[in-house]
């Protein structure tokens, strides 16, 4: 599930793309916890399989409920060469960056809300637990 804080801006930005854009997108991944976030930085490196992620435990914003990957639905099927650049400006709107944008590993299916916190302090409030009441969401 996403960060509280960060529900309602993915939902409209999600909304207002699939309004404007005239299509269906679904969330294929959201929250990743740090087990599963090395599970997949392995893939290639510990673990048969294509280098799928450079980002370590704790360097993903998928760790703190703060990032999506979405994938268009056409025909109820997944289409994963949709040209998700064209939600940029959806998500601009909303405060939410796209992986599309990256330097070295592109992640187009990928956007985040980082609240203007590096993902560093991010992993220190967690190691720190720092933590909103009752739940694993660092505080923000």
């Amino acid at each position: 599930s996403l960060h509280p804080k960060a529900r309602l801006d993915f939902k409209q930005f999600i909304e207002d793309a699939e309004e404007g854009l005239n299509i269906t997108l679904r969330i294929s991944q959201a929250l990743r916890t740090m087990d599963e976030q090395q599970s997949l930085y392995d893939l290639g490196r510990k673990k048969e399989g294509s280098i799928v992620t450079n980002a370590k435990p704790g360097s993903s914003y998928h760790n703190y409920g703060l990032a999506v990957d979405l994938v268009v639905m056409v025909n109820d099927k997944l289409d994963w060469n949709y040209d998700m650049g064209k939600l940029l400006p959806y998500a601009i709107k909303h405060g939410i960056s796209w992986g599309g944008n990256w330097k070295k590993f592109k992640d187009k299916p990928h956007f985040e809300k980082t609240f203007g916190i590096g993902w560093r302090e991010m992993l220190k409030r967690y190691q720190e637990k720092h933590f909103i009441l009752n739940t694993e969401y660092i505080l923000l």
